[in-house]
Parts: structure tokens; sequence; C-alpha cells
């Protein structure tokens, strides 16, 4: 087969949504990007891990890890490795691995097979929830392919702790999907006790793309230090919520205006994910979507998700709702997830309520309660949902006071706003 032109423009992974609509068949993928590379050899193996190094590829499932580091760990362990492709997403906020699973499945095994020539590896894990739209896309999928035997199509629990990188490894190891203390690290006892490499599938399927068209090709969109395109998934209050697949650097207010701008009037964003941080609205219009750009404005890339709060929507009870749900989904293998995390969640549901207007001290025991919990958890779970309430605290700073002191805050009475799945706990309507 012919290789096909070297993609351009901004849709790579998202090239089949954008060209056709329609999802890429295995022959339709092929066409595309052509066959995979040889991955023959330690040479060739050596190459592509210096290749994905070069390339500057960051983890797309949350930490953005180097990509490349991650492989070159993995490959220095002792024993035979093991590949976990992470579809699970399991945040409420973000929608992007289904999409990409959906319409640009082959890229994602394409991608895992490569990482597990790099590691020289059969062991293929694909780690999805069975009741989910990634999971149905993967096996349907691996119906079109001759290599399916490659891979093994695994059913995960579905819950927010259990996509966890050491949760996985765990589960897939006999054991209950729940994060492990550390170390140590998957990437030196993983699956079984080997050395494991666990990549969200939206890393992988780049790892695809710079196996074919190379790490320069990858760099020359997004910024030096973010190299490449990300998929963000833009909701809450904007007309036509979805998937975009942008270069990073892309402004913010480009990306609420490319799903039809705003629905009505904003106060905040909520960027990174349910363990990410809120953002004035104000701020946000100043800002870049970039790991750099974000993370010196106090936030995170996270998840790739921007949600957009309107400005008649209470920002404290839309945190208390969170971190009740973050607090329902925690491990409980460890205190600050047992007893911290429902104790900040009952500090903000009584300031949410109204019901902390009278407790003087309620500020001050959530300031104290906050500064305790971080950083002293078996998994960063916790550390999550403190990024989380300590950004409501600065960005809602007004409606705080207004709530303590028992005046109306500018969303008194709004409707809840952000979806929240059944599993949370009670303290918050």
């Amino acid at each position: 087969m012919n290789r096909p032109a070297t993609p351009t423009g901004d849709h790579r992974l998202l090239a089949a949504w954008s060209d056709t609509g329609r999802p890429d068949s295995y022959d339709a993928h092929l066409a595309r990007h052509g066959n995979p590379p040889n991955a023959d050899g330690r040479a060739w193996r050596e190459r592509l891990i210096a290749e994905v190094t070069h390339s500057g590829l960051g983890g797309r499932g949350g930490a953005g890890f180097p990509t490349g580091r991650k492989l070159a760990a993995v490959a220095a362990g002792r024993g035979r490795k093991v590949v976990v492709a992470n579809g699970c997403e399991s945040d409420p906020g973000t929608h992007k691995d289904r999409v990409l699973a959906q319409y640009s499945p082959h890229l994602i095994l394409d991608g895992a097979l490569m990482a597990a020539a790099a590691l020289h590896t059969n062991d293929i894990f694909l780690c999805a929830h069975r009741d989910g739209p990634t999971y149905q896309a993967l096996g349907q999928a691996l119906t079109q392919r001759p290599d399916a035997d490659r891979f093994s199509l695994v059913d995960i629990p579905a819950r927010f702790v259990a996509s966890e990188e050491s949760s996985l490894a765990n589960f897939l190891s006999g054991g209950d999907a729940r994060p492990t203390s550390k170390p140590p690290r998957v990437f030196e006892s993983g699956v079984a006790g080997r050395p494991t490499l666990v990549s969200n599938i939206e890393t992988l399927a780049h790892i695809s793309l710079i196996a074919r068209y190379g790490a320069e090709w990858f760099r020359s969109l997004g910024t030096g230090p973010s190299p490449g395109t990300a998929l963000v998934t833009v909701g809450g209050a904007v007309r036509t919520p979805g998937v975009l697949e942008v270069a990073y650097g892309a402004a913010l207010p480009d990306l609420v205006a490319s799903v039809g701008g705003a629905s009505e009037p904003l106060q905040a964003l909520l960027i990174g994910g349910y363990s990410g941080c809120w953002v004035p609205d104000s701020v946000a219009r100043t800002l870049h979507f970039s790991h750099e750009e974000l993370r010196a404005a106090g936030t995170t890339v996270g998840v790739g998700s921007v949600l957009a709060l309107p400005a008649g929507a209470c920002g404290i009870a839309e945190t208390a709702r969170i971190l009740s749900y973050l607090a329902g989904e925690s491990a409980s293998q460890c205190g600050p997830c047992m007893f911290g995390l429902p104790a900040i969640t009952a500090d903000f549901a009584a300031m949410a309520s109204g019901a902390g207007a009278n407790d003087r001290a309620l500020a001050a025991r959530l300031q104290g309660r906050l500064s305790v919990i971080a950083g002293r958890g078996a998994c960063g779970h916790p550390d999550g949902a403190v990024r989380l309430a300590e950004s409501a605290l600065r960005t809602f700073a007004v409606d705080v006071d207004a709530h303590l002191h028992g005046r109306p805050c500018r969303g008194a009475g709004a409707l809840p706003f952000l979806p929240i799945p059944r599993r949370a706990l009670s303290l918050v309507g």
C-alpha cells in the first residue's frame, strides 16, 4: 500500500469525524494512515522510544507525565512487560476518550501495538467500562482486525478511582480496582509484579501517529512545552457542548466560541475535570489551553475538560455537590479519604444550605481541614478534592462571605447545574 500524504491541520486524532462525520473502519483507517511501521528489532524499539521522547508527548489522562520517560522506565525494568490502555474515563465532566474510541478506534489499537513493540511484549490490556461507549467501540473495532487476538478487552468497575493506574494494575492482577500505596510505581511493579505501562487511550493514539509521521511533525503544532494537539470536552453553559481537537496554546475563549459560545453570561470555568480548579471567567478570558499557562494560573489541564458555569448558578452549591460525589467515590483505605473528604463535604454543604451562617468557626475549620488532607492520602484522590475546594473558596469568595453571613449569594435558589452521578454522599441534595 502506498503511504498516504502526511496529515496537515489541527484534526489529527479526529480526522475521520472532520472529513466524513463517520467512524473510520479498519480499511478506511489504513487508507488514511497506511500500515503501521514494521516494528522489528532492538534498534527499532530504541528509535521509537527516542522519537516519542523527542516529540514531547505528555500523557493525556490527567497528570501530563512525559510519555517517552515512562516508556523508557518500563523498558528498563526486569521481566516481561505489560501494556495497559486506559479508556475508563471515570470523570463525569469529560467525554473525549469515548469520542476518540468511536471515530478513531484503530489509532488507539495501533498505538497500543506500537507501545507493546517498543517494550518487546505481547501483553496488551484494553480497559474500559463494559456498559460504556468506549468498551463497545473498541470491541467493534477488534472484530475488523486480523490481529484482534493480540488484545484483551477488560471490563473495569465503573468507579472514579478505578481508573487510577495502580487500581488498574491491581485489578488486572486479580485484586480490587482500588489504588495501592506507592512505591513501587506500576512502571516498576504493576500487573502481576511486572513492569507495566499504563497510558490513556488518547496518548496511545498519538504514539500511533508519531510512529508514522515522526516527532517533528507532532511538534509542528502546539507550544514548546506543550506540543501537539489535545482533545478537550467543552460543556456546561455553552450552546452546543462537545469534544474538540485543538492545538495546545488555543485561547480558552476560542474553545467556548467553537461550541457556539456561552448560552448565558458566565461567572467561572471548571478546568481539568472534577479534580481540577475553578477559574473566574474574567481570568479565563486571558488564558490559553496549555500545561505551562494553566499551571502558572494555578490550575491544570487535568482530564481535558472545560465546563462553563453560568452567572445564575451557585458555585458553592456546585462545589458541594462535586465534593459529595468525590467523597462517595473514595477508595476508603486511608484517613484523608475516609474522614477528611466527608468532613470538607459537610462544611461545604453547610455553607451551601445556609446552615453554617451562624457558625463563626466554619471558615477556619474548613481551611484547617484542607491543609491537613493535602499530600497525605494513599493516592491522589483526596488531593484532587482539596484542589477543587480551595479553588472554589478563591473564585467564589464573595459568595462564601454571603453564605457565612446569611445573605443570598448570586446563585440563590438556582437548580443544580453540573452533572453528578447518583453515587454520592447524602450530605448534599
